[in-house]
């Protein structure tokens, strides 16, 4: 399943909260580009019926069965990827595009 940092899941439930729906999930999804790296996406919504569903740091986190084996073992962090730009980055062995963080 994929692990959401304690730093992104603040800020998603921030988003869940300034929502004003606090029953949303994290929905996460992959797809594999022509050139093998992946599209990620992300955006709270309901959970379906056939949705794989996890919590991660206290952010229930639903995937689609068609991104499941995409995200398997995936990090979703939030960054300051410049100062004062901060992002959120998927960190994923899957992705042959993934170079591991330095120590």
């Amino acid at each position: 399943m994929v692990t959401v940092t304690r730093k992104a899941a603040g800020k998603i439930r921030q988003s869940i909260d300034r929502a004003g729906a606090p029953g949303l999930c994290l929905r996460l999804a992959a797809k594999r580009l022509a050139d093998g790296t992946f599209d990620y996406a992300m955006g709270l919504d309901q959970p379906g019926q056939h949705d794989t569903r996890a919590a991660s740091n206290g952010v229930e986190v639903i995937i689609a069965p068609t991104s499941a084996e995409f995200l398997r073992g995936a990090t979703l962090d939030y960054v300051e990827l410049e100062p004062g730009q901060h992002r959120f980055i998927f960190m994923n062995p899957n992705d042959p595009a993934y170079v591991p963080p330095a120590d």
